[in-house]
């Protein structure tokens, strides 16, 4: 062999002068028992392969190795919370946060109609920062204890994706109400009374030029805005996918509340929460707080499952995970057919007829045939709950 360097690097000659040898070539990996195999494994690492060429946000869409847990879903009743202290604690941090909500906003509200002239005040974008701001920092404040929720609308939201039981829904929903009752009423000992009717109490109501029909869609699409960009905040996955993006929870919270003030305060005045809209309605108690009330609850109610079921079965997609990305299945026991029926019913309140679709693929299933795919993918609720046990 010619080593003479001519023409060529260190590196380059010190490689032409190598000998090939056992303890020089480089160990090959073994070869994969067929394609399938190897294809499996492709799709399996998926972004994840290359990562010099994977966009921002893409690094851990794989399931494999995740370093975050999916919740198991909360049961229907839990009696054993009424004797838990933490409990009640979150009732009263509920009641908390929305007195001090239901204070500052009505106050801010008030003080921009009635000045005479809107360049005095603060403006339609001071009230938005109001609501927003507030919702920032009060859900900072009590997401450790309550979750923060602050919203019988976003309770609602939860309650139906199965992320708390009816009993703590309930009893939040009830301290979210009475929280803004007090908090309105504090507003109205500071004005005095010809003013406070004068100005509405800041209660929610369609305004002149729009129909009824126009206010219950702002309050769908509004909150349906507001419970979907909780949804995503709070999530686990996104929690650990895009651990690289440092993000605080009541940032886009916040911020979801602020935009949809921007956009709704000249329809309705802005309800989004049924709590709010209440608290005002009750303490200004005049036939304009009451006439569109019920637009206030419908609305954002109607908006809060559409959010809830976008999130968990297109986003999320519960109903159609695979058992890959669940891990292995440790406690499929018992008659299959009526496991599938029974897990999809307690796994998704809004499908019951998902109920239907997966217990009829278990029924046409027979050893000699392959496992259908839909019961496949029903086992996943079945891990699931086994792994909440």
């Amino acid at each position: 062999m010619n080593c003479y360097p001519k023409m060529m690097g260190r590196s380059s000659y010190l490689r032409s002068c190598r000998e090939p040898g056992p303890e020089t070539s480089k160990p090959r990996r073994p070869a994969r028992e067929g394609g399938v195999e190897g294809k499996e494994e492709d799709v399996r690492e998926g972004a994840t392969k290359f990562p010099e060429r994977q966009p921002l946000g893409t690094a851990a869409q794989s399931q494999d190795g995740r370093d975050y847990a999916e919740p198991p879903p909360a049961p229907l009743f839990e009696p054993s919370e009424l004797t838990s202290w933490s409990f009640y604690r979150a009732g009263i941090a509920e009641f908390m946060a929305t007195f001090l909500f239901l204070y500052i906003t009505i106050l801010t509200v008030m003080g921009v109609v009635k000045a005479d002239t809107k360049c005095k005040t603060v403006g339609i974008q001071g009230i938005a920062w109001a609501f927003g701001g507030m919702i920032f920092a009060l859900v900072y404040c009590t997401a450790g204890i309550s979750g923060g929720h602050i919203n019988p609308a976003v309770t609602f939201g939860l309650f139906l994706a199965r992320k708390l039981s009816l009993t703590r829904a309930i009893y939040y929903m009830v301290m979210q109400c009475l929280g803004a009752i007090c908090g309105a009423g504090v507003v109205k000992g500071f004005e005095k009374a010809s003013t406070y009717e004068r100005l509405n109490g800041g209660a929610n109501f369609v305004a002149p030029g729009y129909t009824k029909g126009d206010g219950l869609g702002a309050e769908i699409v509004g909150t349906f805005l507001l419970v979907y960009t909780v949804f995503s905040a709070t999530d686990a996955k996104r929690s650990a996918r895009d651990s690289h993006v440092p993000i605080l929870a009541p940032l886009p919270i916040g911020f979801a509340v602020f935009l949809v003030h921007l956009a709704t305060i000249p329809i309705t005045g802005t309800g989004i929460n049924p709590a709010r809209s209440l608290g005002a309605a009750i303490i200004f108690n005049k036939d304009r707080g009451w006439d569109d009330h019920w637009i206030f609850w419908v609305g954002p109610f109607i908006g809060a499952a559409l959010a809830a079921l976008y999130h968990q079965v297109v986003i999320r997609a519960i109903p159609f995970k695979t058992s890959s990305s669940v891990g292995p299945m440790t406690c499929w026991e018992g008659d299959q057919s009526e496991a599938v029926g029974d897990q999809m019913v307690r796994h998704v309140y809004l499908l019951p007829h998902f109920a239907f679709f997966f217990t009829a693929s278990s029924l046409v299933y027979s050893p000699s045939q392959p496992e259908p795919v839909l019961l496949q993918q029903s086992k996943v609720l079945a891990a699931l709950e086994c792994d909440g046990r």
